[in-house]
């Protein structure tokens, strides 16, 4: 069996684990408890040497030559959303595994990792940062989960930084009428003052580079069609590339108040570039919007880099939908493999 029908069969393995419509491993599960079983006798097969912290992170390494030195990993997350892509995370654990043995021993130890419950907020790798050793390099492949490596036709993408996740809610007072005796000039109606601080958040996260911001969630009382609504809640996601820009779209929608889940993130481009450009591809930078393990990681000091693989289907991601090709993932953990090779010395 070749080395991409084997990476496939073992995303279907994960994938077919709680599979309903989509994936379905959600952290904390067990589901999610046997897919780390199964990444963890996949590692053993391969001859690691596996280590399962007290928070369920699986990490499987190939010792080196000098185990005293800092250690290179690879890896991601296999926990999902509720019918979720079949690749999201799990490429990267499986592609994790493949890279580290395609490089072999080498003079600094190669782990692959699987953090434990990515989705909800990087839970694994946060308590990894607070109660474990870390290595000295993490490289993390993902899919991009968006449309622009698709757009620019590159297979491959590296990332620059994580984007800082801003959280809000704001309330809109009116009051409850009778929505058929009521004139609309006597109204005070909550939802059309949310409606239009909706369009706000839109048309400022427009006018900020790299920004974006979303209502995603709004809650509406009475909630009766013949009432007025009386009040309304709206809650707001607003992320940007770095504090900048985030202090800016903060202000701008005046959220002062808010909770910042997730603070902007730098990680380390150049790592993967070099690999890149020897293969006579474009360089496509990115900024990654969504949270990732990596950036838990730089956050702490190690230095992280993402290589991103092309999402098809126009980015479908946290969707069954979500798809990318063969011939891109080979690619993908050949640059992968390459750049292992390079941190961890001959």
């Amino acid at each position: 069996m070749t080395a991409l029908a084997t990476l496939n069969r073992r995303l279907d393995d994960v994938f077919h684990i709680g599979k309903g419509v989509g994936a379905n491993r959600v952290g904390g599960t067990p589901e999610e408890d046997a897919a780390c079983e199964l990444a963890a006798a996949w590692m053993q097969e391969a001859g690691l040497e596996v280590e399962i912290d007290d928070r369920g992170n699986v990490i499987g390494r190939l010792r080196g030559r000098r185990p005293d030195l800092p250690e290179v990993w690879t890896g991601s997350h296999l926990d999902s959303v509720p019918e979720g892509g079949r690749f999201d995370g799990a490429l990267g654990v499986v592609a994790g595994l493949d890279a580290v043995c395609a490089a072999g021993r080498c003079e600094r130890t190669l782990g692959v990792v699987v953090f434990r419950d990515e989705e909800t907020g990087c839970h694994g790798s946060r308590w990894r940062v607070r109660h474990g050793s870390l290595p000295g390099s993490y490289v993390e492949l993902h899919v991009e989960q968006g449309p622009r490596l698709e757009r620019a036709g590159a297979p491959v993408g590296v990332v620059t930084s994580i984007a800082g996740i801003v959280r809000c809610t704001r309330e809109f007072e009116g009051r409850a009428d009778h929505a058929g005796t009521t004139p609309m000039d006597a109204r005070t109606d909550a939802l059309a003052a949310a409606a239009e601080y909706v369009l706000r958040v839109r048309d400022v996260a427009v006018r900020i580079e790299a920004a974006v911001a979303t209502v995603g969630q709004l809650e509406v009382e009475p909630g009766a069609a013949n009432v007025v609504p009386a009040r309304v809640q709206v809650t707001v996601d607003a992320r940007a590339p770095d504090q900048e820009r985030l202090h800016r779209l903060v202000s701008e929608l005046g959220l002062q108040d808010a909770h910042y889940e997730i603070p902007p993130v730098r990680l380390s481009p150049d790592v993967l570039r070099k690999e890149v450009e020897r293969r006579g591809l474009p360089v496509v930078e990115l900024t990654s919007g969504a949270g990732h393990d990596a950036g838990v990681l730089a956050a702490a000091g190690v230095e992280s880099s993402m290589l991103f693989v092309r999402s098809l289907n126009g980015g479908a991601s946290h969707s069954p939908e979500e798809h990318s090709s063969d011939a891109d993932i080979e690619l993908a953990v050949d640059v992968l493999t390459s750049t292992l090779q390079r941190l961890a010395g001959p």
